[in-house]
């Protein structure tokens, strides 16, 4: 089976209380890539300007598991860049600016070498372009797209017309909030598989996350994670999509009476992932995301958790 990922490679700058760091390896496909390489090679669709640099593509490279082939590089473009800023808790961000550069432009193509992928993760972007991405992928087993508050403010109708054509979608508690008008996750999600997918994880931040299938409903908690493990929260969403598209590969799902079960697991997989990145800068955290460092982890979270 094989996992695809579509969305942003960027340069991120980014301040903590305690730390500041300028233009670092970012953007969503990359985190996710780190985060689901351990479980299964990854493809990358994505798109960087002439002014992406080299140890950025190094850093990348090195990831073992990414199939760069589909990034694609516009030599007279700017790479996205996004600068942003948490407060004392973590949990407050301010975005200090957002330059979209070539990710404003035309998006990149699917290469014919990734048409026969079978799991396909729409990383956030406009609902126009996952569901231009998402026609180039014919042979896709499973579809998850991820979308935030923007998308549904300005492409409300575009993005009915994609959750009518994915089986999963990802997004945050206040974002099901906004699409739904509903406060309660669950009540939330229950409405969304009314648009058309067959699930939707609601991520709660420091509260965990909650899968609403059409089979039931799930919910995990936040790793445990002491002060002194969270570092940079930046990218932590898009590491959790990539720890539980990564495991949903592995183990081959397909709808049917086992895909409540994996999907419940994966969660618990991609919470794991989550804890590895807040524990640095960029991808500091995930480098430190070995096999045996993973399974320990996800052993030591199953326990905290009374997960059997």
């Amino acid at each position: 089976m094989s996992l695809i990922v579509t969305g942003t490679i960027g340069i991120d700058t980014v301040e903590t209380p305690s730390a500041r760091r300028e233009r670092v390896l970012g953007g969503s496909a990359a985190y996710f890539a780190a985060a689901a390489a351990p479980f299964t090679p990854v493809r990358v669709v994505g798109v960087v300007g002439g002014d992406w640099p080299a140890e950025h593509r190094a850093i990348l490279e090195a990831v073992r598991g990414a199939d760069l082939r589909g990034l694609e590089t516009r030599a007279q473009g700017q790479t996205f860049a996004w600068g942003g800023k948490y407060l004392e808790n973590l949990n407050v961000r301010e975005t200090l600016f957002t330059d979209l550069g070539v990710v404003g432009e035309a998006p990149p193509m699917v290469p014919s070498v990734f048409a026969d992928s079978s799991f396909v993760f729409l990383g956030n972007t406009h609902p126009s372009v996952q569901r231009g991405l998402l026609t180039q992928l014919p042979k896709r087993k499973l579809a998850i797209a991820d979308t935030m508050d923007l998308w549904i403010n300005i492409a409300h109708d575009e993005l009915m017309k994609l959750l009518a054509e994915v089986d999963g979608l990802v997004l945050n508690d206040s974002e099901t909030c906004l699409l739904t008008g509903v406060r309660n996750a669950v009540t939330a999600g229950e409405r969304i598989l009314g648009y058309g997918p067959r699930f939707v994880v609601v991520k709660k931040g420091e509260h965990g996350a909650v899968l609403v299938h059409r089979d039931g409903v799930a919910a995990v908690p936040a790793f445990p994670a002491t002060e002194e493990m969270v570092i940079d929260p930046t990218g932590a969403g898009d590491s959790f999509a990539g720890g539980m598209m990564g495991h949903i590969t592995r183990e081959g799902l397909t709808p049917g009476a086992s895909e409540f079960a994996i999907l419940q697991d994966a969660l618990t997989w991609g919470t794991v992932m989550a804890s590895f990145t807040i524990g640095g800068f960029s991808l500091e955290g995930l480098r430190a995301a070995t096999p045996d460092a993973i399974a320990q982890r996800h052993a030591r979270f199953r326990a905290a958790a009374r997960i059997a």
